[in-house]
Protein backbone atom coordinates (compact mmCIF):
# COMPACT_ATOMS: atom_id res chain seq x y z
CA UNK A 1 0.00 0.00 0.00
CA UNK A 2 1.55 3.79 -0.97
CA UNK A 3 2.11 5.77 1.51
CA UNK A 4 -0.66 8.85 1.67
CA UNK A 5 0.50 12.42 1.28
CA UNK A 6 -0.79 14.99 3.13
CA UNK A 7 -1.09 18.51 2.33
CA UNK A 8 -3.50 19.65 5.02
CA UNK A 9 -1.54 21.18 7.52
CA UNK A 10 -3.64 24.13 8.36
CA UNK A 11 -6.94 22.34 8.96
CA UNK A 12 -4.77 20.27 11.60
CA UNK A 13 -1.40 18.72 12.30
CA UNK A 14 0.05 15.89 13.52
CA UNK A 15 0.52 15.52 16.95
CA UNK A 16 4.11 15.76 17.85
CA UNK A 17 5.61 12.39 19.34
CA UNK A 18 7.58 14.48 22.10
CA UNK A 19 4.05 16.25 22.89
CA UNK A 20 2.68 12.52 22.91
CA UNK A 21 5.34 11.62 25.51
CA UNK A 22 5.35 14.33 28.12
CA UNK A 23 0.67 14.10 27.94
CA UNK A 24 1.47 10.66 28.61
CA UNK A 25 1.63 10.95 32.42
CA UNK A 26 -1.33 12.75 32.68
CA UNK A 27 -3.47 10.61 31.09
CA UNK A 28 -2.15 7.05 32.58
CA UNK A 29 -4.06 6.80 36.03
CA UNK A 30 -0.84 5.03 37.29
CA UNK A 31 1.65 7.87 37.65
CA UNK A 32 -0.69 9.42 39.71
CA UNK A 33 -0.89 12.55 37.61
CA UNK A 34 -4.50 13.02 37.69
CA UNK A 35 -5.43 15.64 40.36
CA UNK A 36 -7.41 18.85 39.61
CA UNK A 37 -4.70 21.61 39.30
CA UNK A 38 -7.09 23.78 41.61
CA UNK A 39 -6.80 21.47 44.62
CA UNK A 40 -4.20 22.13 47.38
CA UNK A 41 -3.48 18.77 48.28
CA UNK A 42 -0.10 17.31 46.24
CA UNK A 43 -1.87 15.77 43.44
CA UNK A 44 -3.31 18.95 42.33
CA UNK A 45 -0.37 20.79 43.29
CA UNK A 46 1.90 18.27 40.96
CA UNK A 47 -0.89 19.21 37.76
CA UNK A 48 -1.07 22.87 38.54
CA UNK A 49 3.20 22.68 38.40
CA UNK A 50 2.75 20.88 34.42
CA UNK A 51 0.45 23.72 33.91
CA UNK A 52 2.29 26.80 34.87
CA UNK A 53 5.16 25.16 33.27
CA UNK A 54 3.40 24.91 29.90
CA UNK A 55 2.26 28.57 30.56
CA UNK A 56 5.48 29.40 30.57
CA UNK A 57 6.69 27.51 27.23
CA UNK A 58 3.72 29.12 25.65
CA UNK A 59 4.18 32.89 27.17
CA UNK A 60 8.02 32.55 25.53
CA UNK A 61 7.14 31.63 22.16
CA UNK A 62 4.97 34.59 22.43
CA UNK A 63 7.56 37.57 23.92
CA UNK A 64 4.71 37.71 26.64
CA UNK A 65 4.62 37.35 30.17
CA UNK A 66 3.06 34.06 31.76
CA UNK A 67 -0.12 36.31 33.85
CA UNK A 68 -0.68 37.32 29.90
CA UNK A 69 -1.68 34.02 28.97
CA UNK A 70 -5.34 31.83 28.99
CA UNK A 71 -5.49 28.41 27.90
CA UNK A 72 -8.92 28.18 26.56
CA UNK A 73 -10.05 24.94 24.48
CA UNK A 74 -9.50 26.32 20.83
CA UNK A 75 -9.04 29.20 18.75
CA UNK A 76 -12.51 29.66 18.05
CA UNK A 77 -12.95 30.00 21.86
CA UNK A 78 -10.40 32.60 22.19
CA UNK A 79 -11.70 34.70 19.49
CA UNK A 80 -14.48 34.43 20.28
CA UNK A 81 -13.50 35.21 23.98
CA UNK A 82 -11.68 38.17 22.66
CA UNK A 83 -14.26 39.73 20.93
CA UNK A 84 -17.33 39.18 22.95
CA UNK A 85 -15.61 40.22 26.01
CA UNK A 86 -14.06 43.51 24.92
CA UNK A 87 -17.31 44.26 23.49
CA UNK A 88 -19.57 43.41 26.67
CA UNK A 89 -16.89 45.02 28.68
CA UNK A 90 -17.10 48.21 26.99
CA UNK A 91 -20.78 47.79 26.80
CA UNK A 92 -20.58 47.85 30.68
CA UNK A 93 -18.59 50.86 30.69
CA UNK A 94 -20.48 52.68 27.94
CA UNK A 95 -17.72 53.06 26.12
CA UNK A 96 -19.12 52.34 22.40
CA UNK A 97 -20.34 49.83 20.54
CA UNK A 98 -18.06 50.49 16.91
CA UNK A 99 -16.09 47.07 15.95
CA UNK A 100 -13.62 46.81 13.00
CA UNK A 101 -12.48 43.73 11.37
CA UNK A 102 -11.84 42.58 7.82
CA UNK A 103 -13.90 40.56 4.81
CA UNK A 104 -11.57 37.81 4.87
CA UNK A 105 -11.40 36.63 8.70
CA UNK A 106 -11.93 33.39 9.81
CA UNK A 107 -15.86 32.37 10.13
CA UNK A 108 -15.59 32.35 13.99
CA UNK A 109 -14.48 36.00 14.34
CA UNK A 110 -17.02 36.65 11.53
CA UNK A 111 -20.13 34.74 12.93
CA UNK A 112 -18.88 36.67 16.41
CA UNK A 113 -18.95 39.76 14.90
CA UNK A 114 -22.25 39.47 12.92
CA UNK A 115 -24.08 38.12 16.35
CA UNK A 116 -22.82 41.71 17.84
CA UNK A 117 -23.85 43.51 14.94
CA UNK A 118 -27.21 42.06 15.09
CA UNK A 119 -27.53 43.20 18.93
CA UNK A 120 -27.00 46.61 19.00
CA UNK A 121 -23.31 46.95 18.42
CA UNK A 122 -21.85 48.43 14.54
CA UNK A 123 -19.16 46.34 12.82
CA UNK A 124 -17.49 47.83 10.12
CA UNK A 125 -16.02 45.06 7.81
CA UNK A 126 -13.14 46.42 5.81
CA UNK A 127 -12.35 45.30 2.44
CA UNK A 128 -9.38 43.72 0.61
CA UNK A 129 -7.61 44.33 -2.24
CA UNK A 130 -7.27 41.10 -5.07
CA UNK A 131 -4.18 39.74 -2.93
CA UNK A 132 -6.41 39.59 -0.14
CA UNK A 133 -4.23 42.58 1.92
CA UNK A 134 -5.93 44.78 4.31
CA UNK A 135 -5.11 48.10 4.14
CA UNK A 136 -3.84 49.99 7.24
CA UNK A 137 -5.26 53.35 5.92
CA UNK A 138 -8.48 51.61 5.33
CA UNK A 139 -8.20 50.86 9.62
CA UNK A 140 -7.21 54.38 10.39
CA UNK A 141 -10.45 56.04 8.56
CA UNK A 142 -12.60 53.57 9.65
CA UNK A 143 -11.69 54.36 13.54
CA UNK A 144 -14.00 56.57 15.31
CA UNK A 145 -14.31 57.93 18.43
CA UNK A 146 -16.98 55.13 19.72
CA UNK A 147 -14.55 52.17 18.44
CA UNK A 148 -14.06 49.57 20.98
CA UNK A 149 -11.95 47.31 19.12
CA UNK A 150 -10.33 46.02 16.36
CA UNK A 151 -9.92 42.86 15.22
CA UNK A 152 -7.95 41.66 12.12
CA UNK A 153 -6.04 37.81 11.42
CA UNK A 154 -2.23 37.62 11.31
CA UNK A 155 -2.74 34.83 8.15
CA UNK A 156 -5.55 33.71 6.27
CA UNK A 157 -5.95 30.36 7.20
CA UNK A 158 -7.46 29.52 2.77
CA UNK A 159 -5.38 31.80 0.86
CA UNK A 160 -2.26 32.39 3.34
CA UNK A 161 -1.97 36.18 3.13
CA UNK A 162 0.05 37.74 5.71
CA UNK A 163 -1.85 40.62 6.83
CA UNK A 164 0.04 44.07 7.72
CA UNK A 165 -0.63 43.55 11.32
CA UNK A 166 2.27 45.60 13.03
CA UNK A 167 1.09 48.60 10.97
CA UNK A 168 -2.45 48.49 12.27
CA UNK A 169 -1.17 47.62 15.73
CA UNK A 170 0.67 51.25 15.81
CA UNK A 171 -2.33 52.62 14.29
CA UNK A 172 -4.81 51.22 17.04
CA UNK A 173 -2.24 52.27 19.68
CA UNK A 174 -1.77 55.80 18.45
CA UNK A 175 -6.02 55.59 18.81
CA UNK A 176 -6.05 54.01 21.87
CA UNK A 177 -8.13 51.03 20.36
CA UNK A 178 -7.80 47.73 21.49
CA UNK A 179 -6.36 45.49 18.81
CA UNK A 180 -6.86 41.90 18.58
CA UNK A 181 -5.13 39.44 16.17
CA UNK A 182 -6.46 35.87 15.14
CA UNK A 183 -2.98 34.22 14.39
CA UNK A 184 -3.87 30.49 14.97
CA UNK A 185 -2.49 29.89 11.35
CA UNK A 186 1.07 32.09 12.21
CA UNK A 187 1.91 30.63 15.53
CA UNK A 188 4.45 28.21 15.33
CA UNK A 189 5.07 28.88 11.46
CA UNK A 190 6.35 32.24 11.26
CA UNK A 191 7.82 34.57 15.05
CA UNK A 192 4.69 35.83 16.50
CA UNK A 193 5.92 38.35 19.37
CA UNK A 194 3.30 40.52 20.78
CA UNK A 195 5.47 43.56 21.43
CA UNK A 196 6.67 43.19 17.90
CA UNK A 197 3.42 43.02 15.83
CA UNK A 198 1.52 45.73 18.98
CA UNK A 199 -1.40 43.21 19.66
CA UNK A 200 -3.05 43.71 22.77
CA UNK A 201 -5.08 39.77 22.02
CA UNK A 202 -3.58 37.08 20.35
CA UNK A 203 -5.76 33.44 19.64
CA UNK A 204 -3.58 30.52 18.85
CA UNK A 205 -4.65 27.13 18.88
CA UNK A 206 -2.33 24.03 19.58
CA UNK A 207 -3.72 21.46 16.86
CA UNK A 208 -2.36 24.03 13.99
CA UNK A 209 1.55 23.72 15.22
CA UNK A 210 1.60 19.67 16.28
CA UNK A 211 0.28 20.03 19.82
CA UNK A 212 -2.92 18.10 20.44
CA UNK A 213 -6.86 19.30 19.42
CA UNK A 214 -9.06 21.02 21.97
CA UNK A 215 -6.79 23.62 23.66
CA UNK A 216 -5.59 26.48 22.92
CA UNK A 217 -4.78 30.01 24.51
CA UNK A 218 -5.60 34.03 24.37
CA UNK A 219 -2.97 36.31 24.83
CA UNK A 220 -4.58 39.60 26.97
CA UNK A 221 -2.16 42.54 27.21
CA UNK A 222 -2.08 44.01 30.67
CA UNK A 223 -4.72 46.10 31.27
CA UNK A 224 -7.09 45.11 28.39
CA UNK A 225 -10.44 45.06 29.61
CA UNK A 226 -11.88 41.71 28.98
CA UNK A 227 -15.50 40.57 29.98
CA UNK A 228 -15.48 36.63 30.48
CA UNK A 229 -17.48 34.08 28.64
CA UNK A 230 -17.13 31.56 31.58
CA UNK A 231 -17.84 33.11 34.90
CA UNK A 232 -15.45 31.51 37.63
CA UNK A 233 -12.41 31.53 39.24
CA UNK A 234 -9.95 29.34 37.05
CA UNK A 235 -7.29 31.08 35.24
CA UNK A 236 -7.58 34.19 37.39
CA UNK A 237 -10.98 34.78 36.68
CA UNK A 238 -10.88 35.03 32.80
CA UNK A 239 -11.83 31.34 31.82
CA UNK A 240 -13.57 29.11 34.15
CA UNK A 241 -13.56 25.73 33.69
CA UNK A 242 -11.25 22.78 35.40
CA UNK A 243 -7.87 22.72 32.62
CA UNK A 244 -7.54 20.43 30.60
CA UNK A 245 -4.48 19.22 31.97
CA UNK A 246 -2.89 16.75 29.04
CA UNK A 247 -3.37 18.79 26.20
CA UNK A 248 -2.08 21.86 27.86
CA UNK A 249 0.98 20.14 28.71
CA UNK A 250 0.87 19.09 24.60
CA UNK A 251 0.82 22.57 23.99
CA UNK A 252 3.41 23.60 26.10
CA UNK A 253 5.66 20.95 24.56
CA UNK A 254 4.91 22.11 20.87
CA UNK A 255 5.22 26.13 21.89
CA UNK A 256 8.69 25.09 23.45
CA UNK A 257 9.83 23.27 20.19
CA UNK A 258 8.72 25.64 18.06
CA UNK A 259 10.71 28.61 19.33
CA UNK A 260 13.79 25.90 18.16
CA UNK A 261 12.71 24.52 14.74
CA UNK A 262 10.45 26.90 13.53
CA UNK A 263 12.81 28.93 11.61
CA UNK A 264 14.35 26.28 9.89
CA UNK A 265 10.95 24.11 9.12
CA UNK A 266 9.36 27.33 7.54
CA UNK A 267 12.47 27.42 5.32
CA UNK A 268 11.83 24.25 4.18
CA UNK A 269 8.11 24.11 3.98
CA UNK A 270 8.42 27.12 1.89
CA UNK A 271 11.24 25.66 -0.73
CA UNK A 272 8.14 22.31 -1.01
CA UNK A 273 5.64 24.55 -1.61
CA UNK A 274 7.47 26.70 -4.27
CA UNK A 275 8.57 23.33 -5.96
CA UNK A 276 4.27 22.42 -5.90
CA UNK A 277 3.43 25.49 -7.30
CA UNK A 278 5.89 25.86 -9.44
CA UNK A 279 5.06 22.06 -11.04
CA UNK A 280 1.23 22.87 -10.80
CA UNK A 281 1.59 26.15 -13.30
CA UNK A 282 3.92 23.89 -15.59
CA UNK A 283 1.89 21.00 -15.93
CA UNK A 284 -1.85 22.04 -15.94
CA UNK A 285 -3.26 24.95 -18.38
CA UNK A 286 -6.26 27.80 -17.04
CA UNK A 287 -4.65 27.78 -13.37
CA UNK A 288 -4.63 30.78 -10.80
CA UNK A 289 -3.24 31.29 -7.97
CA UNK A 290 -5.39 33.17 -5.36
CA UNK A 291 -3.83 34.96 -2.74
CA UNK A 292 -0.81 37.10 -2.44
CA UNK A 293 2.55 35.56 -4.12
CA UNK A 294 5.19 36.55 -1.46
CA UNK A 295 3.33 37.80 1.66
CA UNK A 296 2.00 34.76 2.84
CA UNK A 297 3.23 32.29 5.43
CA UNK A 298 5.48 29.39 4.01
CA UNK A 299 3.12 26.45 3.92
CA UNK A 300 0.18 27.84 2.03
CA UNK A 301 -0.58 28.11 -1.98
CA UNK A 302 -4.03 27.96 -3.12
CA UNK A 303 -5.13 27.32 -6.50
CA UNK A 304 -8.50 27.38 -8.96
CA UNK A 305 -8.46 25.02 -11.54
CA UNK A 306 -10.46 26.37 -14.13
CA UNK A 307 -13.38 24.26 -15.70
CA UNK A 308 -13.31 21.74 -12.73
CA UNK A 309 -15.39 21.66 -9.36
CA UNK A 310 -13.14 21.80 -6.22
CA UNK A 311 -15.01 19.91 -4.32
CA UNK A 312 -14.65 16.62 -6.57
CA UNK A 313 -11.36 17.56 -7.33
CA UNK A 314 -11.06 17.22 -3.20
CA UNK A 315 -12.74 13.84 -3.32
CA UNK A 316 -10.99 12.56 -6.38
CA UNK A 317 -7.59 13.57 -5.27
CA UNK A 318 -8.32 11.75 -1.96
CA UNK A 319 -8.95 8.49 -4.01
CA UNK A 320 -5.67 8.69 -5.66
CA UNK A 321 -4.10 9.30 -2.12
CA UNK A 322 -3.50 12.68 -1.76
CA UNK A 323 -5.11 15.31 1.19
CA UNK A 324 -6.07 18.84 0.24
CA UNK A 325 -8.89 20.49 1.21
CA UNK A 326 -10.94 23.01 -1.10
CA UNK A 327 -11.61 26.61 -1.08
CA UNK A 328 -15.58 26.62 -1.44
CA UNK A 329 -18.03 25.27 1.20
CA UNK A 330 -20.71 23.04 0.52
CA UNK A 331 -23.71 24.26 2.31
CA UNK A 332 -27.58 22.84 1.69
CA UNK A 333 -26.55 20.76 -1.24
CA UNK A 334 -25.29 23.72 -3.20
CA UNK A 335 -22.06 24.60 -3.92
CA UNK A 336 -20.81 28.26 -2.87
CA UNK A 337 -17.44 29.90 -3.48
CA UNK A 338 -15.94 31.26 0.23
CA UNK A 339 -16.35 34.22 1.25
CA UNK A 340 -12.49 34.80 1.10
CA UNK A 341 -12.76 34.17 -2.87
CA UNK A 342 -15.54 36.54 -3.35
CA UNK A 343 -13.98 39.08 -1.22
CA UNK A 344 -10.45 39.03 -2.92
CA UNK A 345 -12.47 39.23 -6.58
CA UNK A 346 -12.49 35.91 -7.96
CA UNK A 347 -15.79 35.48 -10.58
CA UNK A 348 -17.51 32.50 -9.01
CA UNK A 349 -17.06 30.29 -11.91
CA UNK A 350 -13.01 30.48 -11.09
CA UNK A 351 -13.65 30.18 -7.72
CA UNK A 352 -15.11 26.54 -7.57
CA UNK A 353 -12.66 25.19 -9.10
CA UNK A 354 -9.90 26.37 -5.76
CA UNK A 355 -8.21 23.86 -4.35
CA UNK A 356 -6.11 24.62 -0.96
CA UNK A 357 -2.55 22.83 -0.66
CA UNK A 358 -0.67 23.58 3.11
CA UNK A 359 2.12 21.68 3.77
CA UNK A 360 4.13 20.80 7.28
CA UNK A 361 7.28 19.53 8.98
CA UNK A 362 6.92 15.74 7.76
CA UNK A 363 6.59 16.75 4.01
CA UNK A 364 8.91 15.77 2.38
CA UNK A 365 10.39 15.67 -1.93
CA UNK A 366 9.32 12.86 -2.76
CA UNK A 367 5.55 13.77 -1.69
CA UNK A 368 5.67 16.67 -3.76
CA UNK A 369 6.88 14.56 -6.54
CA UNK A 370 3.89 12.27 -6.62
CA UNK A 371 1.11 15.19 -5.97
CA UNK A 372 3.24 16.72 -9.45
CA UNK A 373 2.19 13.46 -10.70
CA UNK A 374 -1.62 12.64 -9.32
CA UNK A 375 -2.94 16.27 -9.67
CA UNK A 376 -3.10 17.01 -13.53
CA UNK A 377 -4.28 13.61 -14.12
CA UNK A 378 -6.94 14.23 -11.82
CA UNK A 379 -8.05 17.99 -13.08
CA UNK A 380 -7.68 16.10 -16.79
CA UNK A 381 -10.18 13.19 -16.02
CA UNK A 382 -12.81 15.92 -13.99
CA UNK A 383 -12.29 18.18 -17.17
CA UNK A 384 -13.31 15.85 -20.06
CA UNK A 385 -16.43 15.62 -17.74
CA UNK A 386 -17.07 19.04 -17.81
CA UNK A 387 -19.40 20.14 -20.38
CA UNK A 388 -18.09 23.87 -20.31
CA UNK A 389 -14.56 22.18 -20.51
CA UNK A 390 -15.52 21.21 -23.98
CA UNK A 391 -17.21 24.41 -25.03
CA UNK A 392 -13.61 26.01 -24.46
CA UNK A 393 -12.15 23.55 -26.39
CA UNK A 394 -14.42 24.17 -28.85
CA UNK A 395 -13.97 28.12 -28.48
CA UNK A 396 -17.61 28.37 -27.10
CA UNK A 397 -16.19 29.80 -24.31
CA UNK A 398 -17.46 33.11 -22.24
CA UNK A 399 -14.01 34.78 -21.37
CA UNK A 400 -12.70 36.14 -18.14
CA UNK A 401 -10.54 39.08 -18.06
CA UNK A 402 -7.46 39.03 -15.32
CA UNK A 403 -8.90 42.54 -14.71
CA UNK A 404 -11.97 41.35 -13.17
CA UNK A 405 -10.16 38.51 -11.14
CA UNK A 406 -8.16 41.56 -9.16
CA UNK A 407 -10.84 44.05 -8.30
CA UNK A 408 -11.27 45.27 -4.42
CA UNK A 409 -14.40 43.71 -3.29
CA UNK A 410 -16.73 46.97 -2.73
CA UNK A 411 -19.14 45.77 -0.22
CA UNK A 412 -16.97 43.02 2.24
CA UNK A 413 -19.41 40.38 2.78
CA UNK A 414 -21.81 40.37 0.40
Amino acid sequence: MKKRIYFDYNSTSPLRPEAMEAMMPYLDSASGLYGNPSSVHSFGQDTRTAVEDARLKVAKLLGASTDEIVFTSCGSESDTTAIKGVAFSAQERKKGRHIITSAIEHDTVLFCCEYLNQNGFDVTFLPVDGGGLVNPDDVRKAIRPETILISIMHANNEIGTLEPIAEIGKIAREREVPFHTDAVQTVGKIPTKVDDLHVDMLSLSAHKFYGPKGVGALYIRKGTRLHPLFHGHHEKNRRAGTENVPGIVGLGVASEMASVEMAQDAKSVAALRDRLEKGIIESIPHVHLNGHPTKRIPNTTNFSFEYVEGEGCVVLLDVEGLAVSTGSACASGTTKASHVLRAIGVPPNVAQGAVRFSLGRLSTGNDVDRALKIIPDVVARLRSLSPLWADKQAGRETKITPAERFVKHPKGLS
